[in-house]
């Protein structure tokens, strides 16, 4: 028995020298951290956040600040805050739900937007294929128009008119931001799979992660009171588990732009999995490593500067949380609530911001506060 406690002694000091000689995420920009987001919650530009800090292994920094909501009573904000994540949507769960369709080989992302659906537009939208509306170079407006549509309401009310929408550039020849790409997008989801949005994104991807908060329409599945609220309309309504996009909700609050509900601790298991190649904590592959590549990398069409992978933000005006000490191979998108959401394979670490600036009104600015966020994560991995 001696010598196997010898061996195992040996073996547990190894470990703790191991362990001791790991980097874990430098302290001060966290506290840099953490004093920004008080700092532009003290100047009115949001009433709280959440926000994750984390290089894989070598440990996260994650906190609550301010408060949930303002109106119409102030409530504390805590992690299990759940927040709408506005445009979060188009990378986390209709870009990936499209690349699992790939992968089953039921999508084709060279084919034309019109294989998958029939009629939608003439002639004019003929070279539009999924890659470009994956990276924003279709075309395309940036949103279906809000006066002149008539009082529509519905999915097929939406496919109608994004199909009839004038084209803004001819595909392929410029880059232009736009929710119509990613509506489109979501309806080819549902009619290629034969499964509701929502559905998908719970069975193929909220599940199989473990992102038990995760998903649309969040008051079928937890109490309004864990919701952050959003914008307070011109009724006095104050929006709280209905999505906020205005588009996303005519649809009713499924779309593949928009409507999205997660937490910080969701999104950090969704990091992890990308970082990871596509491999989940569990050790089950949720993506092949093809399609991480073809979601992270640039695939904007040959001319472009502004680089985009079928989902994620590389080099665009966008893409403000990159800061100033990721490198070029980082990736990731922001959304119109008060969201942003980086990460670098090269040091496996990420950030997550998720706020309601939104609540109770609109008007107010975070992005410097994005890339100040950025540039102190990317100190905090040792960047």
């Amino acid at each position: 028995m001696r010598p196997a406690l010898t061996i195992a002694g040996l073996l547990a000091a190894a470990l703790l020298v191991s362990c001791a000689h790991r980097p874990s995420l430098a302290p001060q920009p966290l506290a840099e951290a953490d004093a920004a987001v008080e700092r532009f919650i003290a100047q009115g530009q949001l009433p709280g956040a959440a926000v994750w800090i984390e290089r894989v292994g070598h440990g996260s920094h994650h906190r609550a600040y301010g408060q949930r909501a303002v109106e119409p009573a102030p409530e504390p904000l805590d992690e299990a805050t759940v927040f709408d994540a506005a445009s979060l949507t188009k990378p986390v769960v209709t870009a990936t739900l499209v690349q699992l369709l790939r992968e089953r080989g039921q999508l084709d992302l060279e084919a034309p937007l019109q294989r998958y659906l029939p009629g939608c537009g003439g002639a004019d939208k003929a070279g539009i294929t999924l890659r470009l509306l994956l990276t924003h170079s279709s075309g395309l407006p940036s949103g279906l128009p809000r006066n002149g549509a008539g009082d529509w309401a519905g999915k097929d009310d939406a496919l109608r008119i994004a199909c009839d929408l004038l084209l803004a550039a001819a595909p392929g020849t410029q880059f232009r931001y736009s929710d119509v790409n990613y509506i489109l997008l979501g309806l080819i989801v549902e009619r290629t799979s034969g499964v509701a949005l929502e559905r998908l994104a719970e069975q193929a991807l909220f599940q199989p992660l473990g992102m038990k908060d995760s998903g649309y329409l969040p008051l079928r599945r937890m109490d309004v009171s864990r919701v952050a609220p959003t914008e307070k309309l011109p009724d006095g309504q104050v929006l709280r588990g209905e999505v906020h996009d205005p588009t996303a909700r005519k649809m009713g609050g499924v779309a593949g732009h928009a409507g999205l509900f997660t937490t910080t601790a969701d999104l950090a298991r969704f990091a992890r999995m990308l970082l990871a190649g596509g491999v989940g904590e569990d050790g089950r592959r949720l993506l092949s490593e093809q399609s991480v590549a073809l979601l992270t990398t640039p695939q904007s069409p040959p001319g472009l500067a502004e680089q985009r992978g079928m989902g994620w933000d590389i080099a665009s005006p966008y893409a403000r949380p990159l800061g100033s000490l990721y490198p070029p191979t980082s990736f990731g998108h922001t959304g119109f609530t008060g969201c942003a959401f980086w990460l670098d394979p090269t040091s496996r670490s990420f950030f997550v911001l998720l706020s309601n600036r939104v609540h109770p009104t609109a008007g107010t600015n975070v992005l410097p506060l994005y890339g100040e966020l950025g540039t102190l994560a990317a100190r905090a991995a040792g960047l």
